[in-house]
């Protein structure tokens, strides 16, 4: 089993790698994710999965399968549960994570075998990638390979990937040039020097794809990123592993493949690994309307564990389709804050860095536009001492509801209320 993260002070690692990978992204609030992989290793499955895991949370959503593998799942939230829990609104809008399930790829798609360039092209409309690897033997499901190998796939996978990468890059130059020759007026039959920044990005990206390395995993200044970020290459999403387990191993806690599996992630960039059983979830999932049977099923579990030794909060066994939806949230760097009220709760979406006014237009571009102030009550003081009233009162009785300008960077979990003015334009 791979270590586990630390627990306090967040997942620095974690967050950091997310983050280097976050910057060539698009700066967007609705980022998706998409699940690749051979076929036959659980996509559709865990899709599915990952789209009704998590609707009773917020009943009244209206959740929808965008097209038949596109889905949006409700992001599992604490903080947003218990504001609902208070408030007791008629409206509740959680935060959702839009999830694509692109085709199964095969040995030769950069080149266009199988779904080749059409998978590709699904792979380059998403933001982030979920690289799910089957690590479970099944007669009943057939490996396109003929047997069950995690290495040989994500070899497969990754070089494909880097493949078209190099592919793209073989024209790079070419067009850096051109795009120069246009800046400075020059024919196009003459030969432009290219910033020095262009070239050293060009050479780090070609030596990482080279190694069958992410482009996203490497060391790049402000500049080269700006530039790269032009050049559409797919290494440079941000990816999370999810292993894909046989519902023992699962229960175990252990394979023989998890290390290797670890060993070869690390050798390529690095990447959070989430081991989870298909086969384990859609059991769970299954007995969702017998809350006694789910639960008799999961203490089943927990008790096989049990008797082969493993005993402990690490070793109790639950649901981890929710971990799944999280880390793809925080692949992408998004965060949420609130608006809380009689009428409604709401989660609205932001990356993380965002500042107050242009959180305020996501709500609506006037709240951007007019924007005077935030008034922020941070989600732990407002628990603290809100008394169980669905009000501020306490929160502002103990001089923790605060008033921030347009400079303040909005904090996971903020609570807050914007002050806008838009004056009308008059009418002439």
């Amino acid at each position: 089993m791979p270590p586990k993260g630390k627990k306090k002070g967040g997942n620095e690692e974690s967050d950091e790698g997310f983050m280097k990978a976050a910057r060539f992204g698009r700066v967007k609030n609705n980022l998706s994710m998409g699940f690749v992989g051979l076929p036959n290793v659980g996509k559709s499955t865990l899709t599915n999965l990952l789209a009704g895991a998590m609707h009773a949370e917020a009943a009244n959503y209206p959740f929808c399968t965008i097209d038949p593998n596109v889905v949006t799942c409700v992001v599992p939230d604490q903080k947003f549960k218990y504001l609902v829990e208070c408030w007791k609104p008629p409206s509740v809008v959680p935060a959702v994570l839009k999830v694509v399930d692109i085709a199964g790829l095969i040995r030769g798609a950069s080149e266009g075998a199988g779904l080749g360039n059409a998978f590709l092209s699904h792979i380059a409309a998403v933001d982030g990638i979920f690289h799910l690897v089957r690590a479970f033997d099944s007669d009943e499901v057939v490996h396109v390979d003929d047997s069950v190998d995690p290495i040989r796939d994500l070899d497969t996978i990754e070089s494909e990937l880097c493949l078209k990468d190099k592919a793209t890059l073989e024209k790079v130059l070419d067009l850096e040039k051109e795009r120069m020759r246009k800046e400075k007026g020059v024919a196009r039959s003459a030969d432009v020097p290219l910033p020095d920044h262009v070239e050293s990005a060009f050479q780090k990206c070609k030596d990482l794809l080279e190694a069958n390395t992410p482009v996203q995993t490497g060391e790049f200044t402000g500049a080269e990123v700006d530039v790269i970020k032009d050049w559409g290459l797919i290494t440079t999403k941000p990816q999370v592993y999810v292993v894909n387990l046989s519902k023992r191993n699962f229960i175990r806690k252990a394979s023989k493949w998890l290390p290797k599996i670890k060993e070869w992630i690390d050798a390529h960039g690095g990447g959070q690994i989430l081991p989870m059983s298909c086969e384990f979830e859609q059991t769970v999932y299954d007995l969702r309307e017998d809350p006694a049977a789910q639960q008799a099923f999961l203490d089943e579990c927990t008790q096989e564990a049990a008797d082969l030794g493993l005993k402990g909060k690490a070793f109790e066994c639950k649901t981890v389709i929710p971990r799944i939806v999280r880390s793809g949230r925080a692949a992408l760097c998004l965060q949420s804050f609130y608006t809380a009220g009689p009428k409604e709760v709401r989660a609205w979406t932001i990356q993380k860095g965002t500042l107050a006014p242009q959180a305020a237009g996501v709500i609506h571009t006037d709240f951007e536009r007019g924007f005077i102030k935030a008034e922020v009550a941070n989600f732990d003081d407002f628990k603290a001492l809100h008394q169980g009233a669905a009000s501020m009162a306490k929160v502002k009785e103990n001089g923790k509801y605060r008033q921030e300008g347009k400079t303040y960077g909005m904090q996971e979990g903020d609570i807050v209320v914007f002050m806008h003015n838009v004056t009308a334009s008059k009418k002439k």
